[in-house]
């Protein structure tokens, strides 16, 4: 299914778990570091202020490098403990790997969001960038938040509506 961001809520309904997907549009990306920060920023109330909009966006656990973007492991505890708050907050796609809590699957169906696995293939991922800009914590470097413009980024919904593949 191909997916243009922003992603809008009609969209997550009609995906279904094994759903291959093809993303074009803007991801922000985030781990350990930054999205721990990000979730106090929107807890604070200051997120508007940041200017990061997160209604219909997708967050890719990685950090980005000179040699590439790849997933992380999403059930590390800094990055799958953001999974609820930045779904409340209009995350509607979560790409990463691993399998996540009851818990974190829960939260992702009452949000309205999903999440999608993509496989660790460093040089496929790397080649749908087409630009890329630090848009938060920059003293974090390659953690820092990101903000990709991605064509024809590939990943599969591991998570929806309360279903799991795990």
């Amino acid at each position: 299914m191909v997916i243009t961001t922003p992603v809008t809520p009609e969209k997550i309904d009609a995906l279904k778990i094994y759903d291959e997907l093809e993303i074009s549009g803007m991801i922000f990306t985030g781990r350990d570091a930054a999205l721990p920060r990000l979730v106090r920023l929107i807890e604070s109330g200051r997120l508007a202020e940041s200017g990061i909009e997160l209604e219909g966006s997708l967050v890719f656990h990685t950090a980005v490098s000179p040699a590439g973007i790849g997933p992380t492991s999403s059930n590390k505890l800094d990055i799958e403990s953001s999974i609820p708050a930045l779904s409340r907050a209009g995350v509607r796609i979560h790409i990463g790997k691993g399998r996540l809590s009851e818990e974190t699957v829960r939260a992702l169906k009452e949000s309205g969001s999903v999440f999608a696995v993509t496989p660790p293939t460093t040089a496929l991922l790397t080649a749908t960038i087409r630009s890329s800009r630090v848009v938060a914590f920059p003293e974090e470097g390659m953690e820092a938040l990101h903000l990709l413009r991605v064509e024809a980024f590939p990943a599969i919904v591991a998570i929806a509506h309360g279903q799991s593949v795990f």
